[in-house]
């Protein structure tokens, strides 16, 4: 006589994968168990029992760690969007029925994208859907955001990318010019055509090297054979503007952050620096809640001017 135990553990098969996915994500049974509030050893049994279903090693097991093997990996890209839609059943549900009403909604940012690139599609989807919960999760750096994308954090990221990993997509909405900004009365507010070489000799403040917009004023200067002098190392656009104001140093930004209104001057470098683009990342294979489709749909017409001609591989 054949036994039962098939049978049980096809009528758990979503809780093994929930948990499966949660370790594949996480790196960690210990850590999957918290996402999934079992015991440690309830979720290696259901790993266990999905691993002698398939008849396959789902995981390669080194210490606290865990890593997936190939037959993991096919695993995961089949079962993770399974698991997500099953979680938010009931919101697709309400949703499909014109009801989008309710649910969370959690987006990745930086600062620079929260204060200029999202407010106007974040305030048109507030307005239509107040019951909505909004969570902005403000990150510093692409790898952040990514890491909140891949550890389920956050439904989507918004922002730039230099390059794009195989497990992500980019989707460009809306494109900047950089801009060299100098206060009111500087040496190079006077020259006709600026050149990286006129730039060269006074100090720049820059976000920190572990920002793409240092990395990006590092590859030019290198790309023309010439050094630049960082004068003062600052976060975010605002204090960047506030000390260029204040006459203590030059700087290269994008004019996403400029609104027009600032005591400074301004001038383009579109012929040595990229176009910067700002748009959707997603984890390649996500779910997408009800909540996150709208308001995706909403940036991308808020932006829709915008995207003709944007590049599919942007720079930052």
């Amino acid at each position: 006589m054949a036994s039962p135990a098939p049978i049980y553990y096809k009528q758990n098969r979503l809780k093994q994968l929930r948990a499966f996915c949660h370790a594949a994500r996480t790196g960690s049974i210990s850590e999957a168990a918290d996402k999934v509030f079992l015991s440690q050893p309830t979720v290696s049994l259901q790993i266990q029992a999905l691993e002698r279903e398939l008849e396959t090693v789902l995981f390669e097991r080194r210490g606290p760690k865990i890593r997936l093997t190939p037959e993991g990996k096919i695993l995961f890209k089949l079962a993770q969007p399974l698991v997500e839609g099953m979680d938010k059943l009931q919101e697709t549900f309400i949703a499909q029925q014109g009801l989008l009403e309710s649910g969370d909604l959690n987006i990745a940012a930086g600062e620079s994208t929260i204060l200029y690139v999202l407010p106007e599609p974040l305030k048109q989807f507030m307005e239509q859907h107040p019951k909505i919960r909004v969570k902005l999760h403000n990150v510093t750096g692409g790898r952040d955001g990514l890491s909140r994308l891949r550890a389920d954090e956050a439904d989507f990221a918004v922002g730039s990318m230099l390059e794009v990993p195989d497990d992500i997509i980019y989707k460009p909405l809306v494109t900047y010019s950089p801009e060299l900004i100098v206060p009111i009365g500087h040496p190079l507010a006077e020259i006709e055509t600026i050149t990286l070489k006129d730039i060269a000799p006074y100090g720049l403040i820059l976000p920190p090297p572990s920002l793409t917009t240092w990395r990006m004023v590092d590859l030019v200067f290198r790309q023309h054979e010439l050094k630049f002098k960082t004068g003062l190392e600052a976060g975010g656009w605002e204090v960047i503007k506030k000390y260029v104001e204040l006459g203590m140093g030059i700087s290269i930004v994008t004019d996403v952050c400029l609104t027009g209104e600032e005591r400074l001057i301004k001038i383009p470098l579109n012929e040595y620096f990229p176009k910067r683009t700002y748009g959707i990342v997603l984890r390649r294979g996500k779910y997408l809640s009800p909540q996150a489709k709208r308001f995706i749909d909403m940036m991308e017409a808020c932006y829709a001017d915008d995207t003709e001609g944007s590049e599919s591989d942007p720079l930052i």
